[in-house]
């Protein structure tokens, strides 16, 4: 199948499975909790991943540049639970993502419509993932310094899920460039990094926040409700 073809096809299926879907009233309390970002179907997660199991049933797999074009047809959609058919897709077929995935499509995927919501999507579903397989070294390290919220927000949680391969020592350094960082979504990246090392090397949270004195609020409670569970 062509990449018109594959991905025609997933844009489809997908829009015949959630059009006329959801209810009004929880669409309108989803939209008001995000901010705005986006309007809503008013679907759960389960009947979206319902209906999306159901509509893809039977694809074929596709190439990357496959996988990577019909995420980003989706994230032109206007209601929100497209965008998390995107996140979707990219976890059904994460295997199927080459070396370029994440320089080509998940930079921009990451960056369209971005609010926590997405950016967390992709980032359990593709960008954690497929770092533990890859070198995604330079990639990280362009996003930490990009000046944009989410794509820093990306890399410093890029080894969430990783345990016993996390690489302690990148995580720490990612934390320590954007330690003055007090954007609220950047901060609770740090947070979470660090909580998370609390379960592999508790000292070494430790010395991070008593060689890290200059207050960052948001980033130190979370590092210590982690340390607190040690």
């Amino acid at each position: 199948m062509t990449i018109v073809g594959w991905v025609d096809d997933v844009i489809e299926r997908t829009e015949a499975a959630l059009d006329g879907q959801g209810d009004p009233e929880r669409a309108a309390g989803a939209e008001h909790y995000m901010k705005g970002v986006a309007p809503f179907l008013g679907l759960t997660a389960g009947e979206r991943r319902s209906l999306l199991r159901a509509a893809w049933a039977g694809l074929g797999t596709p190439t990357s540049d496959e996988l990577g074009d019909a995420s980003t047809q989706l994230m032109t959609f206007d209601e929100r639970e497209f965008h998390y058919a995107a996140t979707d897709l990219t976890a059904r077929f994460r295997r199927a993502a080459d070396a370029d995935f994440l320089d080509r499509w998940a930079e921009r995927l990451l960056t369209t419509k971005p609010w926590w919501d997405t950016v967390d999507g992709f980032g359990s579903s593709i960008v954690c993932p497929f770092g533990r397989d890859h070198d995604v070294t330079a990639t990280i390290d362009r996003w930490s310094e990009s000046g944009d919220i989410w794509l820093v927000r990306s890399a410093i949680q890029h080894q969430r899920g990783w345990k016993d391969d996390t690489d302690i020592v990148r995580a720490l350094e990612l934390c320590d460039r954007h330690w003055s960082n007090r954007e609220f979504f950047v901060a609770k990246a740090i947070g979470w990094a660090l909580r998370d090392l609390t379960r592999l090397d508790p000292p070494a949270v430790r010395r991070f926040l008593d060689t890290h004195p200059e207050p960052n609020r948001v980033a130190v409670r979370e590092a210590e409700r982690g340390l607190a569970r040690t």
